[in-house]
């Protein structure tokens, strides 16, 4: 290329701070670079564009699926290192918290006080259902469930789960299931997080 107008004209420069680019053409750009002010000062404007864009485009992440992946993770961990695995009941609407009390004694099944608003520690994992030990600081954001019901058992604190345009008040020892295809979020209305038996069971 003959003139910074052509190389900047080119496209190449996008390419480059996208990471698009091959070894002899990056060698290209950052000799230019050097040489040249005009390439570092439109390199530096397409990163800020691209940036920019980025930010305005961005999408808040469903503050559930961190929490998840990282009790996924211990679950995991806890599996290799020589749990013993064993099957949560299935909730109902006589399920009481007796019947993870197993789970619920141990030292290991609970929140640590710098925990983010959602905290979870499965408890089993079968292909049917998936337990989990929840707490909520303040809600589990709106969603939907087509595939699999959402069941809670209530241990701790209280919340009102709003489903559609009706609202349930739960207090502990409440037991509640998730209609399918029911828009739905949970609003802790407790000082302390809401402690919750959580099941997904597939439908």
């Amino acid at each position: 290329m003959n003139t910074v107008q052509e190389l900047i004209d080119s496209g190449l420069l996008d390419l480059y701070v996208l990471g698009q680019t091959t070894e002899p053409e990056n060698l290209l750009v950052e000799q230019a670079a050097e040489v040249y002010p005009q390439i570092r000062l439109e390199i530096d404007a397409i990163g800020l564009s691209l940036q920019q864009y980025a930010m305005k485009h961005a999408v808040e992440p469903d503050p559930i699926i961190r929490p998840f992946l990282l009790a996924t993770i211990d679950f995991s961990h806890r599996m290799k290192s020589g749990e013993e695995a064993s099957i949560a009941p299935l909730l109902h609407e006589n399920s009481v918290a007796e019947d993870y009390k197993c789970w619920l004694e141990r030292e290991d099944m609970t929140s640590p006080e710098y925990a983010d608003d959602v905290f979870a520690k499965i408890l089993s994992y079968t292909p049917e259902a998936i337990t989990a030990i929840v707490w909520l600081k303040h809600l589990a954001p709106q969603e939907v469930h087509d595939h699999e019901f959402e069941r809670f058992l209530i241990l701790e604190g209280t919340c009102d789960i709003q489903v559609e345009e009706e609202t349930y008040h739960l207090v502990p020892g409440d037991y509640f299931q998730i209609p399918l295809h029911k828009s739905h979020q949970v609003i802790v209305t407790s000082p302390i997080p809401c402690k919750v038996i959580l099941q997904r069971v597939a439908a």
